[in-house]
């Protein structure tokens, strides 16, 4: 009787110290992912371009259509990579010509990115439909120029069709209805974890090793950035109490003000390299310059070990993708440039 008295007392301390630790979770800012269908419509819709299946479909071919690229090479799944951590891997991204950024800028992950209130890590453009627009048309990256896009979408009579099918027979293909298309794809590429399962109420979600993790994670400050849904993906100032030891690799300054956007945490352990130039490979490395830099904190192995055990309950479940079936080229599609 005395041993079961002392197990139910230690479960139940155990019960409220886990539940103190969610509400602190929440409390430093931290947000989960609804569990709810529902709610998580509510966050990843966009009114002035509802999700719909139809749309969803099509976004994804031309997400991996390397004919929307001058050199009929390169789609935004070449460099934003959804079979692993939903970027390219390298230090600075690799475009058109086999050249890379002239900034040395990291490709981040497009995973869980509807939920930036930022895109680009200067913030330039505020949510993905804008975003989409971008690398399509940089030099660096795919090189091609709206009237390309348009020429080769409506050269192919599938993709007329499908477009007339997800938006009506009046439908004007433009570059920006491409563009939005993409986007709404990317709209749904959310990754739900353990760490959301267990700020949604699922205690056992997480293992005791990343409850103490995430408690590291908030005494050490780390959640003064990496906050909300995302854990990240606003604008704050970089460099704060110390110099990033590879600032010097690359122009990148950040914006104007020299704001940066913050990276997502989430899938953290499949995303290396990792800050925006892609130098630093080892994530507990990454974890103690953060500490140095960012928030005066001299972060110890064990207390970088620790919160790195917490990251792991980020990796999060991908939607289940298949490789899409492209429609065929016609005589009238534009030909790759490799100029």
């Amino acid at each position: 009787m005395y041993s079961k008295t002392l197990l139910s007392l230690a479960l139940a301390t155990a019960s409220l110290l886990a539940s103190g630790l969610s509400d602190n979770a929440k409390n430093a800012g931290l947000l989960p992912i609804p569990s709810s269908e529902t709610e998580l419509l509510k966050l990843i819709d966009n009114p002035k371009n509802p999700i719909t299946k139809e749309k969803i479909e099509l976004g994804k071919k031309l997400y991996f259509d390397p004919r929307l690229s001058k050199s009929g090479f390169i789609s935004c799944n070449s460099c934003h990579n959804l079979s692993e951590g939903g970027d390219d891997g390298i230090s600075a991204a690799v475009g058109h010509k086999w050249a890379s950024n002239p900034h040395h800028l990291n490709s981040p992950t497009v995973y869980n990115s509807v939920f930036f209130s930022s895109q680009f890590w200067d913030g330039r453009d505020p949510d993905l439909e804008k975003q989409a627009q971008g690398p399509i048309q940089a030099h660096p990256e795919m090189a091609a120029t709206k009237e390309h896009v348009v020429a080769t979408v409506t050269s192919i009579p599938a993709y007329v069709n499908e477009f007339k099918f997800a938006y009506g027979d009046d439908v004007k293909i433009s570059f920006e209805k491409v563009t939005d298309t993409i986007a709404i794809f990317e709209r749904t590429l959310v990754t739900p974890s353990a760490y959301d399962d267990y700020l949604n109420g699922k205690d056992d979600a997480m293992t005791p090793l990343q409850k103490a993790g995430l408690k590291t994670f908030i005494d050490k400050g780390c959640a003064t950035c990496h906050n909300g849904v995302a854990l990240g993906g606003e604008m704050n100032a970089f460099n704060i109490t110390g110099t990033y030891i590879h600032q010097n690799v690359g122009d990148f300054k950040g914006n104007e003000n020299g704001m940066v956007k913050v990276p997502t945490l989430r899938n953290i352990t499949q995303t290396a390299p990792y800050f925006h130039n892609g130098k630093v490979w080892n994530l507990q490395e990454a974890i103690v310059e953060m500490g140095r830099i960012q928030v005066g904190e001299k972060i110890s192995d064990k207390e970088a070990s620790s919160i790195e055990e917490f990251l792991k309950a980020l990796d999060g479940r991908k939607p289940v993708l298949s490789i899409p079936m492209l429609p065929a080229s016609t005589s009238t599609t534009p030909k790759p440039d490799l100029n």
